[in-house]
């Protein structure tokens, strides 16, 4: 036997550090390669890491919350001498195929060329041989000990998230998965005949301790780290606010047409949503004004225009507000731009978004309106120049041929860098859009 340490591997993106969200081994645990250890969350997004050797757990580096430096130890294996040479020579493999396959990003969560996670398939290995028994004090053999119970499948972040929300314990549920893989359908049955008894009690509303707030002397309830996502959002807008010289300028446009227009769309295929729609005439607008769809280089001055616009769409999810992208979203129809829409949002929620679909927006579209808000002078996505904010559609009263009629009225603010254009510029554009908006036939007739 020889122990093997697998540090934290190189997260990519300019990233150093993860939080430790929690262990999904205990010491003891027998591992195979590719077997998930722990829940980490980066800036990017919370993703397993796999163990890329084969053996028994000796040793966890880390408590849950911790935060954990790249290349720092994070499990001890003990890997049979039988396969530790081969062992070892497939992590440093494992490791340089994801780097290389997937863009730097952390092992086991590539980008690959679908939207899944990859991961490599161990190698078929004949079964170690058993070590002998151990003597004891006397020199007689030992007894043999029992071998170790199967090891119950890793379960996905979901299913364990939907666990801690019905109070089940994993521990308890029989699964219906292959290989006794415990499936969303058996958390929600053990939730439902779960007794109430056992389910976490309510927050209490006294403090979690006897500290006060020195300037307001009242006291502090509870302490949430400023880690991972929240903590990259976090300097992202400060940064934003902090460097860019912004404006905002706003127009309430009359979406009535659109709205027809989706609802002739609806046959034989689905409609697409009224985001994508919006999305297409936002794409056509900034092909029109680059200015908005471009870099501010500081350290070059200069500004970058670029060739191509990846879509990018502000995500409320539990782990805070995502920003995934649709890449090339100007080769995209309506249909096209409906349906990475979806996919993309489905997955930030769910905390499967790709890495790479959280950093290369070069525009930001952000429909706060599913809030139930009107209107909002957003923040750009730094290091954007733009984001283009959409509020609810409402019924509001509205004058056309000199008589008021209801219609149905959605507001469009425009946050703008004020380096990289002037109003005329900003003006330009949001007129564009609204006025795609209000007679969309006539503006997906020049497109």
């Amino acid at each position: 036997m020889s122990e093997e340490v697998f540090t934290l591997p190189d997260l990519g993106e300019g990233l150093t550090e993860a939080t430790l969200l929690q262990w999904l081994v205990t010491v003891g645990d027998v591992v195979a390669v590719d077997t998930p250890v722990a829940e980490v969350e980066t800036a990017k997004a919370s993703v397993e890491v796999p163990s890329p050797f084969e053996g028994r757990i000796t040793q966890l580096h880390g408590d849950e919350g911790a935060t954990v430096q790249v290349g720092r130890p994070l499990i001890t294996v003990d890997v049979p001498s039988t396969v530790g040479e081969a062992d070892s020579a497939d992590a440093d493999r494992y490791v340089e195929e994801e780097r290389a396959g997937s863009g730097n990003v952390l092992i086991g969560y590539g980008t690959g060329n679908g939207p899944g996670r990859r991961r490599r398939t161990a190698k078929k290995r004949e079964p170690a041989p058993q070590p002998s028994a151990p003597a004891d004090a006397a020199g007689a053999p030992a007894s043999t000990a029992a071998p170790p119970a199967p090891r119950r499948p890793v379960q996905s972040p979901i299913v364990r998230k939907l666990a801690r929300e019905r109070g089940v314990e994993l521990t308890t549920v029989a699964g219906t998965g292959p290989g006794g893989l415990i499936t969303r359908r058996d958390v929600e049955a053990a939730g439902q005949s779960a007794e109430p008894s056992v389910r976490p009690a309510a927050p209490h509303a006294e403090p979690v301790d006897a500290d006060t707030d020195d300037r307001t002397g009242l006291p502090i309830h509870t302490r949430v780290p400023l880690t991972g996502l929240r903590k990259a959002v976090a300097d992202t807008l400060s940064r934003s606010r902090s460097e860019i010289p912004e404006a905002t300028t706003w127009v309430d446009v009359d979406a009535t047409a659109l709205l027809e227009l989706r609802r002739t769309l609806d046959h034989p295929e689905p409609a697409p949503g009224i985001l994508a729609m919006v999305a297409r005439f936002v794409v056509a607008g900034l092909t029109r004004f680059p200015e908005l769809n471009s870099r501010v280089d500081t350290e070059r001055q200069e500004i970058t225009h670029f060739d191509g616009i990846n879509l990018g769409l502000a995500a409320q999810t539990d782990r805070g507000l995502m920003v995934p992208a649709v890449r090339n979203a100007h080769r995209l129809g309506m249909r096209g731009l409906d349906a990475e829409i979806r996919r993309l949002t489905t997955s930030a929620r769910e905390g499967s978004v790709q890495p790479d679909e959280l950093t290369t927006g070069s525009f930001t579209l952000n429909n706060y309106g599913v809030l139930g808000v009107d209107g909002s002078a957003a923040i750009i996505n730094h290091p954007e120049v733009a984001i283009l904010g959409m509020g609810r559609i409402i019924r509001r009263p509205w004058v056309v041929d000199d008589e008021v009629v209801p219609r149905n009225i959605v507001q469009l603010s425009l946050v703008f860098d004020h380096r990289v254009c002037d109003g005329g510029t900003a003006g330009g554009f949001l007129r564009f859009v609204a006025d795609a908006i209000e007679s969309p036939v006539s503006a997906l007739a020049e497109l």
